[in-house]
């Protein structure tokens, strides 16, 4: 039905529609192409408009935007034999392309690989009270070791983040009666400071008042008419009696 030439035609077409799809590679703003040229690496490819050599180059494509990653939990036994749950999340992204291809299989799994084992053994040599209070610190160090060891691959971990750490219920019951033990002291500290700052301002008016007699009558003037102010029938007042010391000896002169 078709001609040898026709069919010839059609071969051409194909032929230049394989070749134009397989030779030519868009690559976004944040990927690069890392070329093999029958199997050895020339300069990575991209942004933009990439063409290759369709059979002799292969070309494998890398993302360089930044990775979060969600670390599983871990049972992690601290220093001081508590066995608690962590997990945590890394960020990293890949800066040197062609490392990331050729010196590591999969960087992404060699990544979370590195974290969990980090994770267990940086967190394993520190107290509890330490993974509780100096987060920050445990971060800092996580970030540290995980990306030296991913440097040779050409993968930045930019931050490490610990995440929920899961307490056995009787470490929970324990650090409640902890806690409310030291707001006993604390409350006990207050109370006695107070006592002790009243005492003090006591002594000083028992200075003053001793030092003036005169003072002491007044204040007794002053009880006296906040008693009064009272609604009550009967006032029992305790006279003092330098008050009355001056009368005494006049009756002894008669």
């Amino acid at each position: 039905m078709f001609g040898p030439q026709f069919m010839s035609f059609l071969f051409i077409v194909f032929l230049v529609i394989y070749f134009l799809s397989s030779a030519i590679k868009i690559l976004k703003e944040y990927e690069r192409g890392v070329v093999f040229r029958l199997g050895r690496v020339i300069p990575v490819k991209g942004p933009g408009l990439v063409i290759i050599w369709p059979i002799i180059d292969k070309l494998v494509k890398v993302s360089l935007r930044t990775v979060t990653m969600d670390v599983p939990s871990q049972d992690i036994i601290t220093k001081d034999n508590i066995t608690v749950k962590v997990n945590a999340v890394v960020y990293f992204r890949p800066v040197d392309p062609i490392k990331a291809v050729t010196e590591v299989e999969d960087f992404y799994y060699a990544t979370s690989q590195i974290a969990q084992t980090t994770l267990r053994s940086i967190l394993g040599q520190s107290q509890l009270d330490d993974l509780l209070t100096k987060r920050d610190e445990l971060n800092a160090e996580l970030q540290k070791v995980i990306d030296t060891q991913t440097e040779p691959w050409g993968v930045k971990v930019t931050a490490v983040e610990v995440k929920n750490v899961d307490l056995p219920t009787e470490m929970l019951r324990a650090i409640a009666k902890q806690a409310e033990a030291e707001r006993e002291r604390r409350a006990k500290i207050i109370h006695a400071e107070g006592e002790f700052q009243a005492s003090q301002k006591l002594a000083d008016a028992a200075k003053i008042i001793s030092s003036e007699p005169a003072t002491l009558q007044l204040r007794y003037l002053q009880t006296l008419t906040e008693i009064a102010t009272e609604k009550n029938s009967t006032i029992i007042f305790p006279l003092p009696i330098e008050l009355i010391r001056p009368l005494f000896e006049k009756m002894e002169k008669q």
